[in-house]
């Protein structure tokens, strides 16, 4: 090992720690001070975003942090863990519990504010452009809004592309759902209140299962999803670059997952193309962010839904970027909106 890379590894730690502090300093300092630091207000189509999600995004570029796109896919792994660190933070939590589920790793999040069993249970599925992420990179929003909601969270560590492209994500998904409602009882849950959730790739996953299981799911939580692989719409134009998600890895998520011979609209791939059936289908929560190339797609889905008779409800957090859920750990503005979904996942389940 080169004397650079001996330093590095030796050093890692210490930048680790003060990435974080800098991170956590500058996004909890007072509004009007992030402000001077992030530069002029960034308004588009009369949004304004959220000064701390601003400076942040400024903070990364300072930081000299390549393009996902740019990276190796076991550099974006590893990298996005540390970043959920960074982010996401450690909440506190009644119990977490490490399951095998259907053959599949999962993690069991139960809220110390739970106090009755059997209770409510949402199946979570993260996001990540189905090639990164998993038990680490959302353990911080799952820990917050299962304490926040009084929800358990059974957080499942689908199989990822490229090594496992469509449909094993999919297939995963649906398998774990199955295995909890048949496992209500192990889970502490009750089997009537059962419901699927997922952000990004996670939400088009949750859409997928929620379709599939139908009378069995009780509620669904689409944070941001993924509803059509191929989408061409007015929010990719806007802000394919400078908001976190570009145009670029979203381009190299699908085709790590979805092969040129697949049919890109199989709505086990792009939901926005399934048939709704007229019943059966789980009340739907669809949060968006302002700032998100994928905005348009899940606002889409949401009214498909709800052209199919589906209880539907939509909130487009206007000054938020893609990824919001995961920065809980820092700052004020994304803090609110995850406080505000787990507070509807409360309601509903």
């Amino acid at each position: 090992m080169s004397l650079k890379n001996t330093l590095a590894k030796l050093l890692a730690p210490a930048a680790a720690v003060a990435e974080k502090t800098v991170f956590t300093t500058a996004l909890n300092l007072p509004p009007g001070l992030q402000r001077r630091l992030a530069g002029p207000p960034i308004v588009v189509q009369g949004q304004t975003l959220a000064v701390d999600t601003q400076l942040m995004l400024r903070l990364q570029r300072l930081s000299g942090q390549p393009e996902l796109a740019a990276m190796s896919i076991a550099r974006i792994r590893s990298g996005m863990d540390h970043q959920a660190v960074v982010g996401g933070g450690r909440h506190p939590i009644g119990t977490v519990r490490d399951l095998d589920v259907a053959g599949i790793p999962a993690r069991l999040y139960t809220p110390s504010t739970l106090t009755k069993t059997p209770g409510p249970l949402l199946v979570f599925l993260h996001g990540g452009g189905f090639v990164f992420g998993g038990l680490e990179s959302h353990d911080g929003p799952c820990r917050l809004v299962a304490e926040l909601s009084g929800v358990r969270i059974l957080a499942v560590d689908y199989r990822l592309a490229p090594e496992h492209p469509f449909p094993a994500a999919y297939d995963d998904a649906v398998a774990a759902f199955d295995w909890a409602v048949s496992h209500a009882a192990y889970l502490g849950a009750d089997p009537e209140r059962i419901g699927v959730g997922g952000d990004s790739a996670g939400g088009n996953l949750a859409a997928g299962v929620a379709l599939a299981a139908l009378e069995k799911c009780a509620f669904q939580l689409l944070i941001y999803p993924v509803t059509d692989v191929d989408a061409e719409t007015e929010s990719r134009r806007l802000f394919a670059q400078g908001f976190f998600l570009t145009s670029e890895f979203v381009d190299f998520a699908g085709r790590s997952y979805v092969g040129a011979d697949v049919d890109h609209r199989d709505p086990r791939i792009s939901p926005l193309y399934a048939s709704i059936p007229p019943e059966g289908v789980a009340p739907a929560y669809v949060a968006t962010a302002g700032f998100d190339p994928l905005r348009d797609e899940g606002e889409a889905y949401a009214r498909r839904l709800e052209e199919a008779g589906v209880k539907v409800e939509t909130r487009r957090y206007a000054d938020q970027i893609h990824a919001f859920f995961n920065v809980v750990g820092a700052g004020h503005t994304a803090k609110a909106a995850v406080a505000e979904i787990a507070a509807v996942l409360r309601d509903r389940l």
